[in-house]
């Protein structure tokens, strides 16, 4: 768990390192173009985080945990959610996290089963919200047809699959098992690693694993191809 008001330094340091590096890169070379694709980005970034956290509260809620509804936490309401430095990494560095919903393992009534599910919803919401934009995506395609192409279609249509993207960027990142993120919970939970030294060990010094593999470009070499997988087969199957 986490405290609203803390900023974690290490995520702080790694924004700083990764938008300098943007910088060297020329990729603000163009504001206009790049302020312009940011804004076409935001829709997916607000939705993306929001309903992931939502996905949590709402879980853990049904599992007789009231921490998150006491909390606001039940909501899609992005201002319950959005933790602004994940927001801001998410906008200028291409990875982020919304405000991590915090729960109370206690009132779970089969712990370990429930906190596997718990970790595990906001990934599969991820995944719900990527089909669902499909599904919209391909109802533009039948309505509007070669008009996504120019004009304010093609804006509506770059959003809508903005969206699709993010919410599979957000569900593949996640799923890498490094604290803090859910797949690290859902593998503790799934082998039963909190009883090991090894799982504690990995906690404490999650943050900065996870820096190293940013930085070193590791989970662009995990995310990348799983998305473009992804992407490939929904417009295979649903969107086209």
């Amino acid at each position: 768990m986490r405290n609203r008001s803390q900023i974690n330094p290490v995520f702080l340091l790694l924004i700083v390192v990764l938008v300098f590096s943007s910088f060297r890169a020329g990729e603000y070379s163009s504001p206009t173009d790049w302020l312009l694709y940011k804004i076409l980005l935001l829709p997916g970034i607000i939705i993306g985080l929001s309903f992931h956290e939502f996905a949590h509260a709402w879980t853990a809620y049904k599992l007789h945990d009231p921490t998150p509804k006491m909390q606001g936490r039940v909501t899609i309401n992005p201002i319950a959610h959005i933790d602004w430095l994940g927001f801001a990494a998410l906008l200028f560095c291409g990875f982020g996290w919304g405000q991590p919903v915090e729960i109370n393992p206690n009132n779970f009534r089969n712990r370990r089963r429930d906190e596997f599910i718990v970790s595990i919803a906001g990934v599969t919401m991820n995944l719900i919200v990527a089909v669902v934009f499909a599904v919209i995506a391909k109802i533009l395609v039948m309505v509007m047809g070669n008009g996504i192409y120019s004009g304010l279609g093609e804006i509506i249509w770059n959003i809508v699959i903005y969206v699709i993207m993010i919410n599979f960027v957000l569900m593949i990142f996640n799923l890498i098992p490094v604290p803090p993120l859910d797949g690290f919970s859902i593998i503790g939970e799934v082998f039963n690693l909190k009883t090991t030294d090894l799982y504690w060990n990995l906690y404490r010094y999650g943050n900065l694993i996870l820096f190293a593999l940013i930085i070193f470009n590791i989970t662009d070499i995990i995310i990348s191809p799983c998305v473009n997988g992804l992407m490939s087969l929904v417009t295979q199957y649903i969107i086209f």
